[in-house]
């Protein structure tokens, strides 16, 4: 994919500039599904997928990764966007450009979860799941409770 820029804005899929300190402070501390993170659980699944950052200048403003097989399946995970970069359609740039570049790879189903931000991943094109039934999962993250907005 290379870098993409937009309004002062830098996209990133280089793994080497990952913020890792900045990304782990994100994750474990803001955000819902990944309160408590390890800063090592962090890091080990950032070096397991396929990284995209943003930023603003040299600051690092929004991150998310991809699990993926890079053939046939991605899963978009941690997306997160600094409170101070929000409203600015950075979410919805850095989503956009993740579906491109897994496309353009030929990786053709993608999924992803959450909580709170359908609107957000439904302006990139995610739908709910078509047969959920057919899924089944083992959860046991400390966070899971969280996830499905139990708490």
């Amino acid at each position: 994919m290379g870098d993409r820029e937009r309004d002062g804005y830098v996209l990133s899929d280089d793994a080497n500039r990952v913020d890792v300190d900045r990304v782990h402070r994100w994750l474990s501390e803001d955000s819902y599904w990944a309160a408590g993170r390890s800063h090592e659980l962090v890091s080990r699944s950032i070096e397991g997928s396929l990284p995209y950052s943003v930023f603003h200048g040299d600051e690092q403003v929004a991150f998310a990764r991809v699990v993926t097989d890079g053939a046939t399946f991605g899963w978009v995970c941690d997306v997160f966007v600094a409170p101070g970069h929000r409203g600015r359609g950075l979410g919805v740039w850095l989503v956009d450009s993740i579906v491109d570049d897994l496309t353009g790879r030929g990786v053709l189903r993608l999924l992803l979860a959450t909580r709170d931000a359908h609107e957000v991943y439904r302006r990139s094109g995610f739908t709910p799941v078509a047969g959920p039934h057919r899924f089944m999962e083992i959860d046991r993250r400390p966070t899971r409770n969280a996830v499905l907005g139990l708490t």
